[in-house]
């Protein structure tokens, strides 16, 4: 039930950013489909090279990619193959024992041996009625079924034996034949086995007949037996073959020149190449088409579930589809360069750091992956360059993530450099690639270049699309500033109240999550409309009288809320970020200018309006606006109590938080009751931090005075 609500929401969800994206948005999500899948369909392009066996070459035809030679690949395999069929046939190795001839061997052994037996005489107790052999017959069979061939005088010996003297000697031979066949036996070896024989028959001490006789059957018995093992020999001719490392036609290889006779391999070479083709290869085509809208769709579900305020917002949807495009086309020119090593030069860590300073690092973070898938493609399927570019897209997200100052770009650039450096080495070492490690140095160049272009582009793109870094917002904290330093000049009770409150809006931001940097700085500016008419604000108001006890309340009114129309109009002056701009246009929200208006209730007979009284919104709409709200009051209010003491001052902030949320201030601003109790802590323990108790001097006191009481005791004073 839980998991169908979840689906639910996700496609409501879903339904929902479909019904807010604008045919802008859908456009520019075309845009970048469609120029994504032409950058990687170029090298898929038929190029209509038609030539013939027997024409002359008519101008010079070069490999517009890299690809393998299948023709002389398979040429060179065969052959390996042959070879190892040859040094396999010489090598004993690849030999063995055949059990099919030491079988028949002693089959035919156990055959003749009876032959023999049968010329011997039975007794007529033993076999009534049978009649032994004639030895002309037993020697016509034995040269007839087995061929072998023995002396009549042999033949008539063993016809005169006994059984038992005949079965001893048959026994004795045939353990002979069969230890001899059992081992192995060569067709160069054969007299060796026979000699080796004849010495086991002699070991025997038979009768001379009997001996010669059993020698002459080994030698005509006894035969070769070992075969050459034909698993083992096809096992090492494909090893052999698969050992054969293809032949790899480069990119920019003038495979066809100018004048030559076009032959058979010349055709299969183009044809490996793609270059003779009829028509666009339209399989290869609608792989790509699906892996470009496989990563887009990726990409934006992505966006969508961590940072889907994007659709809202076209500059930076613009921004990602612009870095994604030119990294892919920065890629294909580096494919295209001759050189193989080129493409560790790809741009991801660019991409990294100028999507983290200027979107969001779960953002750079997707578009890392989607763009090494891209540029490992383009690469030929390139697990190196993936791993190289997954490795500077990461290392740059890291390493920027939070910036205090412009020089973090640089140091950036020299951690990707150093992380690019030792992945292409690791690379080279584990698979034994001498190139990589050789040329490692091109990580550190890609890390170099990457912050360089960074730094060179990010203003540029912070005026087209409208977005504000995290190092624009440092340059406009920077109290050198123009408006700051004016207004630190001829209104130095704001400004005092500014870095005050920037300081409380900054702790709490970072208590909660939030931008701390956007809302520290959104404070420094958040009240500069007051440098018009500085002294009709009680914080500029030392040591003169408040012009406001001789004015009507609404007049009063009118000049207080002001200060934000004119501080809307400076911000146009100066040229502010809109992130920024939002802060003097929303830090009062649509409160109430509660002292005119009560002054105002109290002193007139007629009915007061309290929309006139009210500041003209809207209401804080981020989080951090909604911070610099609260830390406003909160600060203005703490100024005005007598004796603060931590109670009073915890007291105090959560009755301003309270009062802002029950008049509905922050409805807007998406803070929640956690974000506004730990606001409150944060409010409280930088406001204490700054009424830390001091030592109560004399008011006579003089530094003279502090200075001897330092050196009584006979100390000399320095």
């Amino acid at each position: 039930m839980a998991r169908q609500k979840s689906n639910t929401r996700f496609w409501h969800r879903w339904a929902a950013a479909l019904n807010k994206t604008s045919a802008r948005q859908w456009v520019s999500g075309l845009v970048v489909f469609l120029g994504l899948l032409a950058i990687l369909v170029i090298d898929f392009l038929p190029t209509g090279v038609s030539v013939e066996v027997g024409q002359v070459a008519r101008r010079d035809i070069e490999a517009p990619r890299t690809a393998i030679n299948t023709a002389e690949t398979a040429r060179l395999k065969e052959e390996a193959g042959r070879r190892a069929v040859l040094e396999a046939y010489d090598d004993p190795a690849y030999y063995g024992i055949n059990h099919a001839t030491v079988l028949k061997v002693e089959e035919n052994i156990t055959a003749v041996l009876n032959l023999l037996r049968a010329t011997i005489p039975v007794d007529q107790s033993e076999a009534e009625g049978s009649e032994p052999l004639a030895v002309a017959e037993v020697d016509r069979r034995l040269i007839r079924d087995y061929n072998v061939d023995l002396l009549p005088s042999n033949l008539t010996y063993i016809s005169g034996l006994s059984l038992s003297e005949f079965d001893e000697f048959a026994q004795k031979v045939t353990n002979a034949i069969l230890t001899q066949m059992n081992e192995e036996i060569t067709e160069d070896g054969l007299r060796d086995a026979w000699d080796q024989y004849e010495l086991r028959i002699a070991a025997e001490e038979m009768d001379p007949h009997l001996e010669h006789t059993a020698i002459v059957l080994g030698r005509q018995l006894i035969q070769p037996n070992v075969v050459i093992d034909t698993q083992k020999v096809n096992r090492a001719r494909e090893e052999a073959m698969a050992a054969v490392e293809p032949v790899t036609i480069m990119r920019g290889e003038i495979v066809l020149r100018k004048g030559d006779v076009v032959r058979e391999e010349h055709i299969s070479i183009l044809q490996d190449l793609g270059l003779i083709k009829t028509g666009l290869d339209y399989r290869t085509l609608i792989g790509l088409v699906l892996l470009v809208a496989v990563l887009l769709f990726g990409l934006g579900v992505y966006v969508n579930q961590e940072h889907h305020d994007m659709f809202e917002t076209p500059g930076r949807l613009g921004l990602l589809g612009l870095i994604i495009l030119a990294v892919a086309l920065v890629g294909r020119v580096l494919a295209l360069v001759q050189w193989p090593m080129t493409p560790y030069l790809n741009p991801t860590a660019w991409a990294g750091l100028l999507l983290t300073l200027l979107v969001d690092s779960k953002v750079a973070s997707i578009a890392t992956v989607l763009l090494a898938v891209v540029l490992a493609v383009m690469n030929g399927f390139s697990l190196n360059i993936l791993f190289i570019a997954l490795v500077g897209g990461f290392a740059a997200i890291l390493s920027i993530s939070r910036v205090s100052q412009r020089g973090d770009l640089m140091r950036a650039g020299f951690i990707v450099g150093g992380m690019n450096f030792a992945g292409m080495v690791a690379l080279g070492l584990v698979l034994q690639d001498s190139r990589l490690v050789l040329h490692s140095y091109l990580g550190i160049l890609n890390g170099f270049f990457s912050s360089i272009a960074a730094i060179g582009v990010l203003p540029y793109l912070e005026s087209v699309f409208g977005i504000t870094s995290s190092i624009r917002l440092l340059e406009l904290s920077n109290p050198n500033h123009p408006l700051l330093r004016r207004m630190m000049l001829e209104a130095p009770g704001t400004y005092h109240h500014s870095i005050l409150v920037g300081n409380l809006a900054e702790a709490a931001a970072e208590s909660i999550g939030a931008d701390g940097l956007l809302a520290r700085v959104g404070a420094h500016y958040h009240d500069i409309g007051k440098i018009k008419r500085p002294y009709f604000f009680v914080e500029n108001q030392i040591g003169m009288d408040n012009p406001h006890d001789k004015m009507a309340p609404t007049l009063s009114t009118l000049i207080i809320t002001s200060h934000v129309k004119d501080g809307l109009e400076l911000a146009r002056e100066y040229k502010l970020p809109e992130v920024v701009t939002q802060f003097i246009a929303q830090h009062h929200g649509t409160d109430l200018v509660k002292f005119f208006y009560h002054r105002a209730m109290e002193n007139s007979q007629e009915t007061i309006e309290e929309k006139d009284f009210r500041y003209p919104g809207p209401k804080p709409q981020s989080k951090e606006v909604a911070i610099v709200s609260l830390a406003d009051a909160v600060e203005a209010a703490v100024r005005s109590l007598s004796k603060p003491t931590p109670g009073k001052i915890e007291a105090l902030v959560k009755k301003i938080i309270k009062d802002r949320l029950t008049s509905g201030e922050l409805d807007q601003s998406e803070l929640t009751f956690q974000d506004l109790d730990k606001i409150g802590n944060a409010f409280v323990k930088v406001i204490i931090g700054m009424f830390h108790a001091r030592i109560e001097y004399p008011e006579e006191i003089t530094k003279e005075d502090i200075e001897g009481k330092r050196n009584r005791g006979g100390n000399p004073s320095k």
